[in-house]
């Protein structure tokens, strides 16, 4: 078991969520873009790659603003050929839109996940067949390396996968992706669950079956990709 993993945010810049798309909103949201840097004594694991080039109706309607992948590894002291695995949570092209930058890369991705985008009309086809592209499917979950585990949490995408990690303290951390698009979200399902486990009267509100798994992880932080807050386990 390794004794020194570490998680390192990076941020890849935002785009404007339009207010039709914020859950009743009445305004436009501006949303960060995070990927997430695994060290490990197997080597570095880049937790999606941040926002592709779309076509121009995408561009105008989400407004991106990039920051350069190479730009954000560097600032953690990393770069491109240091990465030795890619694990994209999805595949829409704010998530995996630097794999085309690392050619060779083994690229964890759920099958469900990639047959989906290679059906059409979803995400940006060439971000996901391009030069060089390795694509090591997976059908559930899979411990990727000693104490990093992929966990299917289907939701968003039906493919759609969140990374645990053992961390060097001991404790463990989610990496969501977007299981969750807030930390606010994800508290409120895990606050269900609880009031469900203690046989709290329906009506009460749903929670995503993999819930249960992963509360066997008894992770103590989560992050998220689109958002700067991070859930923390509320100590006994």
């Amino acid at each position: 078991m390794a004794t020194n993993t570490t998680v390192r945010r990076l941020d890849l810049g935002y785009f404007i969520r339009p207010a039709e798309e914020t859950n009743g909103g009445t305004e436009p949201r501006v949303e960060p873009v995070l990927a997430h840097l695994v060290g490990h004594e197997r080597g570095l694991l880049l937790f999606d790659t941040g926002i592709g080039h779309a076509d121009t109706e995408t561009e105008a309607h989400y407004r991106p603003r990039r920051r350069p992948l190479p730009e954000a590894l560097a600032a953690a002291g990393a770069a491109l050929d240091d990465i030795s695995l890619v694990v994209n949570c999805h595949l829409h092209f704010d998530h995996c839109g630097g794999n085309p930058l690392l050619p060779g890369t083994p690229v964890l991705v759920q099958e469900t996940e990639l047959t989906t985008a290679r059906a059409g009309s979803y995400t940006v086809d060439d971000l996901v067949d391009f030069p060089g592209a390795v694509y090591e499917k997976l059908t559930g979950e899979a411990e990727v390396w000693p104490g990093v585990w992929i966990l299917p949490t289907p939701g968003h995408t039906r493919g759609h996968q969140s990374l645990v990690v053992r961390l060097g303290d001991g404790t463990t951390a989610l990496l969501a992706g977007q299981a969750y698009d807030s930390a606010s979200q994800f508290a409120a399902a895990h606050l269900a669950r609880r009031a469900a486990l203690d046989g709290v009267a329906q009506p009460l509100p749903d929670h995503p079956p993999w819930l249960d798994r992963l509360a066997e992880f008894d992770p103590r932080r989560v992050f998220f990709a689109h958002d700067w807050s991070v859930w923390e386990h509320a100590e006994a």
